[in-house]
């Protein structure tokens, strides 16, 4: 009598383990398909930092009542929020492709930085949320050279951004010039609401440090939207292929950085970091 028993609770634990692993995967691939440029109706996606996983936001898929409230329960200190329901994939690819086809806008809203999941059989809830700013934020300034002491930090370990691996690099220094179209360029975003390396006029990076009067051979630029502290900028840059990729590489040298708030904006909060070759 005993065996049957501990077949059965053996197979309960794969079970159980096996549907954490479709919600892990799925939360993978989402990240993944955000790393990309990707084109959602008529607008192409600038490549966006991965999202976060947070527990509060794994709402049981039975579990009634309002969302804000549910949220509210669970001790997320929530800005904004967007749950997306699904039902009828076995997997997590599956999923997946349901959410390409009819969510890529909520996918790609470069705004939300923490993400959910969970999933009862074959229903599942997405949970996407901006959290509340802590409101400890320094001037632009101030945080820039935060940003830049811990991209510092980070190029001074070799690493691997994606499928390139990289040498560590020599520190950055800080540029009045790259800074201050740094703060141009997140004070435009926030105030148009919108994300993108091209600015209202069709500028780019490079056109906007020229015009600017920064004399290198090379400009590379980062920009983050949603998250309130530097290092969570940073974690987000290092996490994604292509912004860890400028973040390492050696040849530039200088940098300047700056963020810039809207409470009217989607995001709320934007960030800029350029990157020079002298």
């Amino acid at each position: 009598m005993r065996i049957p028993c501990s077949v059965l609770l053996l197979a309960l634990a794969w079970a159980g383990q096996a549907s954490a692993n479709e919600e892990t995967q799925l939360i993978q691939s989402i990240n993944s398909y955000r790393s990309e440029v990707q084109r959602c109706g008529e607008r192409a996606s600038e490549e966006l930092s991965p999202l976060s996983e947070d527990r509060r936001l794994a709402l049981p898929v039975e579990a009634p009542g309002d969302l804000q409230q549910l949220l509210g329960q669970a001790g997320y200190p929530m800005v904004n929020v967007q749950a997306i329901t699904l039902s009828g994939p076995r997997d997590a690819a599956a999923a997946m492709r349901a959410l390409r086809e009819s969510f890529c806008k909520v996918l790609l809203d470069p705004q939300f930085v923490d993400i959910g999941v969970s999933r009862l059989e074959r229903d599942w809830r997405i949970v996407l949320a901006r959290p509340l700013l802590d409101g400890r934020l320094g001037d632009w300034q101030v945080e820039g050279h935060k940003l830049l002491e811990r991209l510092n930090q980070a190029r001074s370990s070799a690493r691997q951004c994606g499928g390139q691996a990289f040498a560590a690099a020599p520190a950055l220094a800080w540029s009045a010039e790259l800074a201050s179209v740094a703060e141009a360029h997140s004070r435009a975003m926030a105030n148009g609401n919108f994300f993108s390396h091209l600015d209202r006029d069709g500028r780019t990076p490079g056109d906007r440090a020229e015009l600017a009067g920064y004399a290198g051979r090379q400009v590379g630029e980062n920009i983050a939207a949603g998250q309130g502290a530097a290092q969570k900028v940073v974690d987000g840059w290092l996490a994604s292929p292509g912004h860890c990729a400028n973040l390492m590489n050696a040849q530039f040298r200088d940098f300047g950085a700056a963020y810039a708030v809207d409470p009217q904006s989607d995001a709320h909060i934007y960030w800029t970091g350029l990157f020079g070759t002298p």
